[in-house]
């Protein structure tokens, strides 16, 4: 077992912070037959007064060489019973071990005011970063909700590391007080028990290791793929040389009841990623918020950049939506995965927005998820935002749960 790779997880609702991590460490431990090389530690808001103590708990019962973490709107991991739960607004500590033979792991931790210029050369990224790209690291992020620069990161990120796989979340405070926690630890390099308060604490992961992920939108397309013809920044002013507002109007006369009254408030539009696929289908759009219409002109605004020659079609957001979508994925996933090796474990990111309040009862994902990846420990927390590609480029999403499955290469 010694060179396999080795993922378990722990979750705890034990009210007192020192009970919590007792309870998480000494089941995580029990059951890992090799030392750890890397703890990954979620914590709920509702312990926002205790987050400088969190490390310091760890090392007192923990001796691992690189640990990450972050405060949460909520909770996702193991319980005592083996079930995955998403404890949402409770108390909750989520701890992954994880023995990786053959892989590199640095963490590092990056603020807005350390960015390269978006016209910077790869090395500039690679220097601030300090990963190599070659072998091809795969990054996991977490990141404080507000002025981390995270967008302009992920930009530079794609450019300086072709191929990698990123997926993480910002950071929440789940309403309490607004208080969020980044934790980074890293030995060799350097960093010790940090608990940083903004920027973004990254784990670089490269060697023996492929990430996988599932990056469920939770929309359904409506009404088919158009063009953009005419578009200036974040507006539309032209769709299949039509004005944007009659297109979507006939569009809307043309659902159902239910999908009408759904589009007063959860009308969005999807951006096709990949240019030259003809035909599209769920996963290939990123999602985007429609920020307003111009009645006058009829132009649409979008939360994201738009330019002439781009597909784009509108979607709608519900609980049936969202599951059918996050299925759709399960199961192209379930397809095209190979079996060499099984995967060990999965990180899931989950917008605050779904969970019970969007579903209606709880663990709906993470039980959709395991119904398609049996067997494996997934943790992770409900985020201010997600992390995760979209036809090949990365992005920062809402509404939407990232899946980040590992596996040995």
């Amino acid at each position: 077992m010694a060179d396999q790779m080795q993922w378990v997880n722990a979750l705890s609702t034990r009210p007192s912070l020192e009970a919590a991590i007792a309870d998480v460490v000494q089941r995580t431990v029990s059951s890992l037959t090799a030392p750890a090389d890397l703890g990954l530690v979620f914590i709920s808001a509702a312990f926002a007064s205790e987050y400088s103590r969190v490390l310091p708990l760890l090392a007192e019962k923990l001796s691992v060489p690189v640990l990450v973490g972050c405060s949460g709107g909520g909770v996702i991991g193991t319980t005592l019973e083996g079930e995955t739960q998403e404890l949402e607004a409770e108390p909750a500590l989520s701890l992954t071990l994880a023995h990786l033979p053959g892989v590199n792991l640095q963490v590092f931790h990056v603020t807005a005011e350390d960015l390269p210029d978006l016209d910077s050369s790869p090395d500039a990224w690679i220097n601030l970063i300090g990963v190599q790209s070659s072998p091809k690291p795969e990054f996991v992020l977490l990141s404080s909700a507000f002025s981390s620069g995270v967008n302009d990161l992920l930009q530079g990120l794609d450019f300086a590391y072709p191929g990698s796989v990123i997926v993480g979340g910002q950071a929440s405070s789940g309403g309490f007080g607004g208080r969020l926690a980044l934790f980074a630890h890293d030995t060799k390099g350097g960093i010790d028990q940090r608990l940083y308060r903004e920027g973004t604490v990254g784990l670089a992961l490269s060697g023996n290791i492929i990430l996988e992920t599932i990056v469920a939108q939770g929309c359904k397309p409506i009404g088919k793929p158009l063009q953009v013809t005419k578009a200036e920044r974040n507006i539309i002013l032209e769709i299949d040389e039509q004005v944007p507002l009659v297109v979507l109007r006939d569009l809307i006369a043309s659902l159902s009841e239910k999908e009408r009254t759904l589009a007063q408030h959860s009308l969005f539009v999807g951006v096709a990623m990949d240019e030259f696929k003809m035909s599209l289908q769920q996963g290939d759009f990123l999602i985007r918020t429609i920020l307003g219409v111009d009645p006058s002109g009829g132009a649409i605004a979008i939360g994201d950049l738009v330019r002439p020659g781009q597909r784009l079609q509108f979607h709608l957001r519900d609980a049936q939506a969202s599951a059918e979508d996050l299925e759709f994925l399960l199961e192209r996933y379930q397809q095209q995965s190979s079996s060499d090796h099984a995967a060990v474990g999965a990180l899931m990111f989950a917008c605050v927005g779904r969970g019970e309040g969007l579903y209606g009862k709880p663990n709906f994902d993470s039980e959709l998820f395991k119904r398609y990846v049996p067997n494996i420990p997934i943790s992770g927390f409900f985020c201010g935002g997600e992390i995760g590609p979209v036809g090949g480029r990365t992005f920062l999403h809402g509404y939407t749960s990232v899946f980040g499955i590992c596996r040995q290469s």
